[in-house]
């Protein structure tokens, strides 16, 4: 029996989440480098998880398969593809950072209580690594039912990592403070449970059919796809299309998508700048991840039946969230407002169903982790300095802590997408894939970039130049911890900006076997040309020229 590495990357954070929460209550310090060492074996397990996927192999790959729940179908069944591999190892890299920077987060709850059993700062970082165990198993799992726990029970300790962890940044009294960070957890968790409770009726209704059709029901990702695809499982076409909303509701309220969106301003703004990562750089790539692996392999009809509305919707999310983020006076609000437009584009690609628009929503997936990770790390290092999220209580913050300052620019400018920089490239596949099939929403969609350069420039403009104003003065630069976090996270925007290629060729096999599934195939070129070496020839086109030219 070979070693179950996908378990053993889930269950590492997991062990060290409990480990973690029974450190002595004295010895906060300890919890701190117990969890930040769980979580750095967990990007090991990640990394070797990395190394060991062929993508040129089968299509899941480190499959893991045992029993579960018999009597129902219900199995543990894990295995990773391109774009879950991808992801696991981009929520491994980010965790231990989202720790290094939070170090000194819930150090203010200590002398709160003088419980000997009241533990703040043991079970902030428990919850961080237990968040992180759920993710990973999202990412892994291939069975339906078990991909549904684990997106339903992420929503635990998020709720208490936002509520009972929240910023207290701000002239707030701590019973106003109290009162916003609930509401924004409470409104965190309806939303999202509301999106769970419709899909798991989705969930009941695609066994009954498996059951009907099979003979025997089942929750196997793989057994229905196959069977779809030999022709013995028939969905009727209402019946999917019922199915496919259940399942893309839920995951449009995890991504998220407008009109679902309104939780993700609060929980953001109201969650310390860690665990504001936490949500947008981690936890909502769940829902996006969730559309490309079950919605258009298990709905493949129904997903094209609804690709138009859920085109408009995507450039309604792109233009809206950045129209907002232009008039924000909250550093982290904006941030959020930000990342609903990013997140517009990456349902975009998904449903632009192209090769390139595929590719790009993948990369784009792991470029706006890094870029938002990078940027909203910096704004929580300022705001932790000043104790103000406003943005009208900052000016001349480069003259006093020039490499913060810098750091920040970077950030900024990989959020609006600067040529060079990681999120240009999945940025522009995106477009590209829209609009060689949508030339007009792709035409509509650019606008964002257009604005995404104003809110971003606008924000550096007034944080970090003009006259150092008095809360300012004597602002001290990036310590080595916070240089810690930020460097890797600009390196790699760096890099990946210059050479995509080490994403880009895990995720493509992914991307063609999911078209595959779907039934779709790139655009042919208007205008192919005699050569078929070169241009003519379009294997994935959708109607070769005839002769290789018209």
């Amino acid at each position: 029996m070979s070693f179950p590495l996908l378990t053993a990357t889930a269950a590492v954070p997991a062990i060290g989440a409990v480990v973690t929460a029974a450190v002595p209550a004295a010895r906060r310090d300890a919890a701190k480098w117990v969890a930040l060492l769980f979580s750095l074996a967990t990007l090991v397990l990640a990394a070797v998880t990395l190394v060991r996927f062929d993508p040129d192999g089968d299509r899941y790959q480190l499959t893991e398969s045992h029993a579960w729940i018999s009597d129902f179908g219900v199995r543990y069944e894990l295995g990773v593809d391109g774009i879950g591999v991808v992801l696991v190892a981009l929520t491994a890299l980010l965790v231990p950072f989202v720790i290094l920077a939070g170090w000194h987060d819930p150090d203010h709850l200590e002398g709160e209580r003088p419980d000997r059993r009241w533990r703040p700062t043991q079970g902030f970082f428990a919850l961080i690594l237990m968040v992180e165990a759920m993710v990973v198993l999202s990412f892994e799992a291939t069975d339906v039912f078990l991909f549904y726990v684990f997106f339903e029970a992420m929503l635990i300790p998020m709720y208490f990592l936002i509520g009972g962890f929240g910023d207290r940044a701000g002239g707030r009294t701590d019973r106003e403070a109290a009162t916003q960070r609930t509401y924004a957890a409470v409104k965190f968790l309806l939303y999202n449970l509301a999106g769970g409770l419709i899909m798991l009726a989705a969930v009941v209704g695609l066994y009954a059919v498996t059951a009907d059709d099979l003979g025997t029901g089942t929750f196997s990702l793989q057994r229905i796809t196959e069977a779809r695809a030999a022709g013995e499982l028939d969905i009727a076409t209402g019946t999917e299309r019922w199915l496919f909303l259940g399942f893309f509701f839920a995951f449009a309220v995890k991504a998220p998508l407008w009109p679902l969106h309104t939780w993700l301003p609060n929980a953001m703004g109201e969650a310390t700048a860690p665990v504001a990562v936490l949500i947008t750089a981690v936890v909502d790539k769940v829902g996006t991840f969730a559309m490309l692996r079950f919605c258009l392999q298990l709905f493949p009809e129904a997903s094209k039946w609804a690709t138009p509305v859920v085109l408009v919707l995507a450039v309604i999310s792109i233009l809206y969230g950045a129209l907002l983020a232009v008039g924000q006076r909250d550093i982290k609000r904006l941030i959020a407002y930000a990342s609903i437009s990013h997140f517009g584009f990456i349902i975009l690609g998904i449903f632009a169903m192209t090769s390139q628009g595929h590719s790009g929503a993948g990369l784009y997936m792991v470029n706006h982790g890094i870029s938002t990770a990078a940027l909203m790390l910096v704004a929580g290092f300022l705001i932790t300095r000043r104790g103000s999220r406003l943005i009208a209580d900052y000016g001349g913050v480069q003259k006093v802590a020039p490499v913060l300052a810098g750091t920040f620019l970077v950030g900024g400018l990989a959020t609006l997408s600067l040529p060079g920089l990681a999120p240009f490239v999945s940025e522009f596949l995106v477009l590209v894939g829209t609009f060689s099939r949508y030339p007009a929403l792709g035409v509509i969609a650019t606008v964002g970039i257009v604005l995404a350069a104003l809110y971003v420039l606008v924000l550096y403009q007034r944080t970090m130049t003009g006259p150092v104003k008095e809360g300012v003065r004597g602002m001290p630069d990036l310590r080595a911890r916070e240089l810690a976090v930020v460097t890797p996270l600009i390196a790699l925007l760096i890099f990946l900006g210059v050479y995509p290629k080490p994403v880009t060729e895990i995720l493509d096999p992914a991307v063609d076997h999911t078209l595959s599934v779907v039934h779709k195939k790139d655009p042919a070129p208007d205008h192919p040309v005699t050569d078929a070496g070169r241009f003519g020839h379009s294997p994935k086109g959708d109607s070769p020229a005839p002769g290789g030219a018209k």
